[in-house]
């Protein structure tokens, strides 16, 4: 398995030459600075790895993806936002979110301190971006990611009340589908994303659409500080 080069922090192996056991493994090393961690999405890679283990890029294969206009919007769900008790903002609180992400989700713990430090770094550059949900006061979900153009890479999420991290997901939708986005990257499925709408497509179809929508053109405007909910 290929070590990443400590000063090429653009440079990865192709995707297609990530391992099938375990699915998706591509390479290893390199750091957590800005430019590599964007680097490394602009390609289809993302890190992944526990915190006694060295830095792990992957490229899974299929890819787990959420087109923006699929969520699954449940008769439930319906209900509850005509009464909804939250709201919702965009890049209110970065690292509030980020941390929640950290200490509330089963698959929190990759979220280290060194991990929480280098995306407020990149949402601190403009390319991350979190969505909070409030009950008042009191932050009780949200989620945070990459935007590439038109792709948004969702990191991870977190909900400490009913429905608080879906709220967050079908915000984002319609709101970065009125600004022209169209896919939510959700890397690997799991029985939440999948049962809001997210579908698993082949690793060289999502390179694809991803090497095309990185280039879309989406306004400054869609990322700015406001309530959207």
């Amino acid at each position: 398995m290929p070590c990443l080069d400590p000063l090429a922090p653009t440079i990865f192996p192709s995707p297609e030459s990530a391992l099938t056991s375990p699915q998706g493994l591509l390479a290893y090393g390199g750091d957590l600075a800005a430019q590599r961690l964007i680097s490394a999405y602009q390609q289809g890679i993302f890190p992944w790895f526990s915190e006694d283990d060295p830095i792990l890029w992957w490229s899974p294969d299929p890819r787990a993806v959420l087109p923006v206009e699929d969520f699954h919007l449940s008769r439930s769900m319906q209900r509850f936002l005509r009464h909804c008790p939250y709201q919702v903002t965009i890049n209110t609180d970065f690292h509030a979110v980020i941390s929640g992400c950290s200490l509330h989700h089963p698959e929190g713990t990759w979220i280290t301190s060194e991990v929480i430090s280098a995306w407020c770094r990149i949402a601190e550059t403009g390319h991350a971006h979190s969505v909070e949900v409030w009950r008042g006061n009191k932050l009780v979900g949200g989620l945070y990611g990459m935007a590439l153009g038109g792709v948004f890479c969702g990191e991870s999420m977190f909900s400490l009340e009913t429905n608080a991290s879906k709220l967050a997901l079908f915000v984002l939708c319609q709101h970065f589908s009125r600004y022209g986005g169209q896919l939510i990257d959700c890397q690997i499925l799991n029985a939440h994303t999948e049962s809001l709408g997210a579908r698993e497509i082949p690793r060289r179809q999502f390179l694809e659409q991803l090497d095309d929508l990185k280039k879309k053109n989406i306004p400054a405007e869609c990322w700015v500080k406001k309530r959207l909910f």
